[in-house]
């Protein structure tokens, strides 16, 4: 090489390929190994594109950015088994700002920013005409978090001065921070096909004559399902028919019902699936099940709507006249994010589908809803619950399968004796007197209502229908 080359100076604003030379125009030697030119030889600035050279380039951009600063990253206390960043809602966030420095440097600033917010985007193609077409574009964004702090230094970083510096000196250095989320419920992270929930703190350090550096890092963070409750642990059921019909041929019925213990369950359980699929018709069916989960994002008054399959399986193929019965049927949820129902631009919701597949014709369907939540099912929860899958499964009427005893009754327990000796009781207090008393007393020792196995004021609107009697050779 060129004796020259040892004189190689990389110029600010200069890139790897080229190289702005008072617009003199530059031009490749046949030795393919610098540039020639007579303003850059009088710059004594060559360019090269070998390896070496672009390494070379890439390093020195580093040191203008990096300086003497190594390492520069956001750690976060993590409280739980997996050492995962995992918060909810009024949770600490707590962390560290770690820096490592190879010699001594001056801060102006070390900030942090934390953020959360759900963002929704997406594309629509409209034609507007028979040559005409454009684009529409429907973003929304709900902001959950908004919080900056300054760990070292002041408020205002435009300015160069020499003045307020904070020297760090070469080691490994650690500055903490906390912050508290909002009180109020928060959406839980996701990533979707058209929009995300996203939380994440951002630091950054500024210096004199230098480019801030910035690096930041995400959180998770999980509003809190419990699917310990009456609604989600309520059982789910239903029932469906079909009948096939070819030109004026018409076959016999298709019917499906199906049921499942309750409708909150958490990822990494399985649904225990009871369902009695009938087939009448003349073809051959195979019933099935999946679990899908529906994303649904909100922008400017439109909405769109993502459908993906999560867990699936398949049943054996019926003929005609044949019947199969799925006593707990275990389909298992795979790792997911639970539901999002408070969200006002993206909601994540969840269903279990019970289907017959027909070849020629239109599946018959159930659709059964279904929460996935975070705090799993108590030991109590579970035995309440397991109820419904031991009974024997009434199809249409979908009740519960043991009528409850009848309570003993008021005699049985108070004798009259007693109830007269209460009534004769010592008078109370005088400041005890009044209205509240005066209720109390007359409400004590009233016999509770007749218990009688008829119900007074039944719900006709909810009668179940006669079965129909028919040909079908699996009845």
């Amino acid at each position: 090489m060129h004796s020259r080359d040892a004189d190689l100076t990389l110029l600010p604003g200069m890139d790897k390929w080229s190289a702005n030379l008072n617009t003199v125009e530059l031009r490749k030697n046949t030795e393919g190994r610098r540039w020639e030119g007579s303003s850059a030889r009088r710059m004594r600035t060559w360019l090269f594109f070998t390896q070496p050279c672009r390494l070379k380039a890439q390093g020195l951009l580093s040191a203008m950015v990096l300086g003497k600063v190594k390492s520069f990253v956001v750690s976060y206390d993590c409280f739980n088994d997996s050492n995962v960043p995992v918060f909810s809602s009024g949770d600490c966030v707590s962390g560290r700002v770690i820096i490592e420095v190879t010699g001594e440097i001056r801060v102006k600033s070390l900030k942090i920013h934390a953020k959360g917010f759900a963002k929704v985007r997406w594309t629509e193609s409209r034609n507007a005409g028979s040559n005409t077409a454009y684009t529409q574009n429907y973003t929304e964004e709900v902001e959950y978090l908004n919080h900056k702090d300054i760990l070292i230094g002041h408020e205002r970083d435009d300015d160069n001065s020499e003045e307020g510096l904070t020297t760090i000196h070469a080691g490994r250095h650690e500055y903490a921070f906390s912050l508290e989320l909002p009180q109020t419920p928060l959406a839980t992270s996701f990533e979707g096909k058209h929009g995300s929930v996203r939380y994440w703190v951002k630091a950054e350090l500024h210096r004199p004559w230098l480019l801030p550096l910035k690096t930041k890092k995400e959180f998770t963070v999980f509003e809190h399902i419990d699917i310990n409750t009456p609604l989600l642990l309520s059982p789910q059921a239903g029932t469906a028919d079909k009948t096939l019909c070819c030109w004026f041929c018409t076959s016999g019925p298709i019917s499906l019902s199906a049921k499942i213990e309750r409708k909150g369950y958490t990822p990494g359980e399985s649904i225990q699936i009871f369902a009695e699929i009938e087939n009448c018709s003349s073809r051959m069916v195979v019933p099935k099940a999946a679990i899908y989960q529906t994303q649904t994002f909100y922008a400017k008054g439109k909405m769109k709507e993502v459908k993906q399959l999560v867990a699936n399986l398949r049943g054996e193929s019926l003929s005609s006249g044949k019947t199969e019965t799925w006593n707990g049927k275990m389909l298992k949820i795979p790792p997911v994010s639970p539901s999002i129902l408070d969200c006002s631009i993206i909601r994540v919701e969840y269903s279990l589908m019970v289907y017959v597949d027909i070849p020629g014709a239109i599946n018959l369907s159930l659709n059964l809803p279904l929460v996935i939540g975070t705090i799993p099912l108590h030991p109590f929860g579970s035995r309440t619950s397991s109820v419904s899958s031991q009974c024997s499964m009434t199809w249409l009427s979908m009740g519960l399968p043991e009528r409850p005893e009848a309570p003993p009754s008021y005699a049985e327990i108070v004798t009259e004796e007693q109830r007269q000796g209460r009534l004769d009781a010592p008078a109370v207090r005088e400041d005890l007197q009044g209205p509240l008393l005066a209720y109390i007393h007359e409400f004590r020792f009233q016999p509770p209502p007749l218990y009688s196995e008829i119900d007074p004021n039944p719900d006709h609107s909810g009668c179940a229908e006669e079965r129909r009697l028919d040909a079908c050779p699996s009845r």
